[in-house]
């Protein structure tokens, strides 16, 4: 149960891209913005090593250095960034509510959703600890750092196809595991891997093991039909089996898809409770990238601003 009540003019709820450039903005505009950073502060790219593709950083930036970076300009420009977590939600009323940890309640007349998505993995000790060190779940983002060398993409679907073409334009070769005995890409998308002459396709393979100490030099992968392993050398492993937004909390009160990326307006943030609005990875299952998330958050902090002003709240 929630003991005390805070009433605030804008509540962003995530501390990835989208919600450190939906801070800036929103406290730019004198919105008094609060931030609560959730289980994962900084999100996904505080596994992320180097990032070389967000513009101003010509030399590249480790990923949690980029976020420490968005984290202290946001709290330079006036935001209240606070460590904790968004338990359950409330928009049913014309004040949005959402209590903290279970303690506090948040009364907030806009509200920012920013909590991003997570990688699905496939669950071996072997893989997390060598995410960031080889392991990857976006192929766009690091694909680079594996010019002219051998790689191995798991997944069946759109993502994965499209992510092993790729990387099929960078590496050398591209190893495809897929788990049954076809694919559920799109048949667009299932010819151009099959087109690609150094695409290997592995059908009925499992992974049993990303191989390597420090750095992935290899993978174990088994036949599930006929139970024969092999190693297969590679420096690079892409886990390409999907995203699961973190949007939980709010389905009961927004449109999702039925991934759970929340639905928004053509054009904006905007979802379908007035006052509430989306940004980053909740909402965009398409780009996913670190620059489209801080610009949806810009987009998401305007359109909070248009919308208490209209309100005559600020």
């Amino acid at each position: 149960m929630s003991t005390s009540i805070e009433r605030v003019n804008c509540l962003i709820i995530g501390s990835g891209p989208a919600g450190y450039t939906a801070a800036i903005y929103a406290s730019r505009a004198n919105l008094k913005p609060v931030l609560y950073q959730g289980l994962e502060p900084g999100g996904q790219l505080m596994i992320t090593t180097d990032v070389e593709n967000y513009p101003g950083y010509p030399e590249g930036v480790q990923g949690p250095q980029m976020m420490e970076d968005f984290r202290k300009q946001a709290e330079r420009m006036g935001t209240d960034i606070r460590y904790g977590l968004v338990t359950s939600v409330d928009f049913s009323g014309p004040v949005h509510k959402a209590v903290i940890d279970e303690e506090l309640t948040i009364e907030a007349h806009s509200v920012i959703i920013s909590t991003g998505a997570s990688a699905k993995w496939l669950g071996l000790e072997s893989e997390q600890r060598l995410n960031g060190h080889g392991v990857s779940a976006c192929a766009v983002c690091d694909g680079f750092f594996y010019k002219e060398q051998e790689v191995a993409i798991v997944g069946a679907g759109d993502t994965a196809a499209e992510e092993a073409t790729y990387l099929s334009k960078l590496c050398s070769t591209v190893h495809m595991f897929v788990r049954r005995d076809q694919m559920r890409a799109s048949k667009v998308m299932q010819e151009r891997v099959m087109n690609a002459s150094n695409i290997k396709i592995y059908w009925n393979t499992e992974t049993v093991e990303v191989l390597g100490d420090k750095v992935v030099e290899g993978v174990k992968v088994i036949n599930n039909k006929t139970n024969e392993e092999s190693t297969i050398p590679v420096t690079g492993f892409f886990v390409a089996i999907g995203h699961k937004p973190n949007t939980d909390i709010f389905k009961d009160y927004l449109d999702t898809d039925d991934v759970g990326y929340i639905i928004t307006g053509p054009d904006s943030t905007k979802t379908k409770v007035p006052g509430v609005f989306a940004s980053g990875d909740a909402q965009d299952k398409i780009y996913r990238q670190a620059v489209t998330a801080a610009g949806t958050g810009c987009m998401a902090a305007l359109d909070a601003e248009r919308y208490l002003t209209e309100k005559g709240i600020v």
